[in-house]
């Protein structure tokens, strides 16, 4: 039986700076062709781009033809609400549309709906100069909004920005921007995914 995936988010979720089959959802559906090889697994559906920011996605959600349902649905957004200097009051309830579109799109079954942490762009070397830790508390405001509102939805909530925050002093984990994570940082968020979230496929 076919299986699908749709990813949801901005840069992070399409990989920009890296080959597209290293961007976490290609890896995902790596992963999880080894793990459930009598899955037919298709390639990730995406809908993403480089600075959208909540209100963003889901306008082209809107105005996407996507399919009825899915049997994985992943959600990354937020950064450029932040990096806009948005209030977080204002994140909070576009996010909370966002999640319960991701919510139907997985047939209802919040165990089909994974939520990443958004990551600390200010670690990365193209924020020399910026004040650092007012960008992490900033980002740290965001993270803790989403993760109340997913995990009140019964939705998982997947922390990367942890490891993500002390991998970005090796520049093997940046892209050629160094502003993006590379395909090695992926990696590990598509590893994490697969292990604590998309069970039982």
């Amino acid at each position: 039986m076919t299986k699908n995936y749709l990813a949801l988010g901005d840069s992070y979720t399409i990989g920009e700076q890296v080959p597209l089959f290293e961007s976490f959802p290609y890896q995902v559906i790596q992963l999880l062709r080894k793990k459930y090889p009598e899955g037919n697994w298709q390639p990730p559906e995406i809908v993403a781009k480089t600075g959208w920011t909540t209100d963003e996605l889901l306008q082209q959600i809107h105005q996407t033809q996507l399919l009825t349902s899915y049997d994985i649905v992943s959600l990354l957004i937020g950064v450029n609400n932040q990096y806009r200097g948005r209030l977080v009051d204002n994140y909070r309830e576009e996010y909370a549309v966002l999640l319960q579109k991701a919510i139907e799109f997985a047939g209802s079954d919040v165990k089909k709906v994974v939520v990443l942490s958004i990551p600390d762009w200010g670690t990365m070397p193209f924020a020399e100069g910026r004040d650092r830790i007012q960008i992490a508390a900033a980002i740290d405001q965001y993270n803790s909004a989403c993760r109340e509102i997913t995990e009140a939805n019964g939705v998982c909530f997947i922390d990367i920005t942890i490891s993500q925050r002390a991998d970005a002093a090796d520049l093997t984990f940046v892209a050629a921007d160094g502003l993006h994570p590379s395909g090695k940082e992926y990696e590990k968020w598509a590893d994490s995914l697969v292990r604590k979230a998309f069970l039982n496929f």
